[in-house]
């Protein structure tokens, strides 16, 4: 399977779902520009800036960028918890035989939530986990073991997602943040708050 083939097969299928007036009912799904999502993810593997081959997707769609990261040789699995999105995708990765896992899943672990501040959504985490005694968990994926995230949050979740990432992730894991403008940016998870954006 070609990663070209993978991208023009899952456009097809999301202009599809435009089509049949699906976007207005998952107004939240919005996708992201999947030539520059492989860049991304590709120089990152080839460059030996990942600690490891385990690749999670937060809000994951069509499961475009979790096909991207498969295709280059991760694990992959994305998060979802539109059903209508999770079948699609799940379908989509069947059809064209990409191996990867859709997780019903919210990107929130048990136990964390957001909230709405004047600035954007704020994390709010549970009290236990600032002690230190809930490990965060995806049914049954463990963020901790994630080398690799993926999201393209709306603007004012951008400081949350990060957030998000400082709590579930471990030292040497990335981020790769997709932003509005479609720039991709890195993270490093070095667990002194000292983050490393590197140019995408």
């Amino acid at each position: 399977m070609e990663i070209v083939e993978w991208i023009d097969e899952a456009n097809r299928r999301r202009e599809d779902f435009y089509e049949e007036g699906l976007g207005l009912r998952i107004p939240k799904y919005v996708p992201s520009n999947p030539e520059m999502v492989y860049a991304a993810i590709y120089n990152l593997k080839e460059n030996t800036q990942l600690r490891g081959d385990t690749f999670c997707e937060w809000g994951s769609g069509f499961g475009i960028a979790t096909g991207i990261a498969s295709l280059v040789g991760m694990e992959a699995y994305g998060l979802e918890i539109e059903p209508e999105l999770i079948n699609r995708s799940r379908k989509l990765a069947a059809d064209m035989n990409v191996p990867m896992t859709i997780l019903d899943s919210d990107y929130l672990p048990e136990g964390f939530d957001e909230s709405e501040e004047m600035g954007g959504k704020e994390l709010i985490l549970p009290e236990a986990t600032m002690a230190g005694s809930i490990h965060p968990d995806y049914d049954g994926l463990d963020p901790g073991e994630v080398d690799l995230f993926f999201v393209y949050p709306y603007p004012d979740q951008e400081e949350m997602m990060m957030d998000l990432f400082d709590a579930v992730s471990t030292h040497g894991a990335v981020l790769l943040l997709y932003r509005e403008e479609g720039e991709v940016d890195a993270f490093l998870q070095t667990k002194d708050n000292d983050d490393d954006a590197w140019d995408s």
